[in-house]
């Protein structure tokens, strides 16, 4: 985010909260404060600081918000996000829940609340919130839903549903990084090569491999025998991502007799 626009944002802010008005005869006298637009540009710079990894000032924006007008659902929602990026799961669940009470059609909330019950390790329940999100019409990036359905399913042991999942995603959105990811991922624990080659180079067309996807890949084409592909894919790992566990992973592996 840009700091310069958030401050711009900031002195509008402090205008809204405190207008003035002409009055014939009575001179200046000060107009009752809008507080949903000011709970509207709170709740934005909240959401603005939270990217921005400023937990402190983002809260204190989106509690802000909350008081000046306590059914604007944006500003439950950017909470409860930065509660869970706090590791306060439970209030964290209590602002999303109040964010659904005054909106239930919003998808990406029930989206983002799933992903929180998820790691919770509520699956069933996580698993009911990203359907909730697919039923909406509006919903304009479903297959993040049915992503992170596919995601939850694997964690409660159904690989099965997990794949159904993640081909629902990529029906959706042939190209979409983050399912063709998880089903290649899936693949390579079910040792099915030839699959997880083709999600592989699927992936390739459209993104770049992370360092996790290389190792797979390196493996891989060394399963399937081709060498050479498995050595470019290994000089990656290690050229680009030489911090990473999977770059430890693989000379540690490299060199043990």
């Amino acid at each position: 985010m840009k700091l310069p626009f958030a401050a711009s944002v900031l002195v509008i802010a402090s205008l809204v909260t405190a207008c003035v008005t002409e009055q014939p005869g009575n001179g200046r006298v000060q107009s009752p404060p809008n507080l949903v637009e000011a709970a509207r540009i709170n709740a934005q710079l909240g959401v603005d600081y939270a990217r921005q990894g400023r937990f402190d000032i983002a809260e204190d924006k989106l509690r802000r918000a909350i008081e000046q007008n306590s059914n604007y659902a944006p500003a439950h929602t950017g909470l409860a996000y930065v509660l869970a990026q706090r590791g306060e799961n439970d209030e964290a669940e209590r602002e999303y829940r109040r964010a659904l009470a005054i909106d239930a059609n919003d998808a990406s909330v029930h989206n983002n609340f799933g992903v929180l019950l998820c790691s919770e390790g509520k699956t069933a329940e996580a698993d009911r919130e990203f359907m909730a999100a697919l039923r909406q019409r509006n919903y304009e990036t479903p297959e993040a839903a049915w992503t992170n359905a596919g995601i939850c399913a694997r964690k409660a042991g159904d690989d099965v549903r997990a794949e159904e999942n993640f081909r629902q995603a990529l029906k959706l959105k042939p190209d979409f990084l983050d399912a063709l990811a998880e089903i290649a991922s899936l693949a390579y624990r079910k040792q099915e090569w030839l699959r997880v080659r083709a999600f592989i180079q699927r992936y390739e067309r459209s993104g770049k491999l992370g360092p996790a996807l290389l190792y797979i890949a390196a493996d891989t084409e060394r399963q399937l025998g081709d060498r050479n592909s498995a050595k470019d894919y290994e000089i990656k790992l290690l050229q680009e991502f030489p911090e990473s566990d999977q770059a430890v992973q693989l000379l540690r592996r490299s060199s043990t007799p």
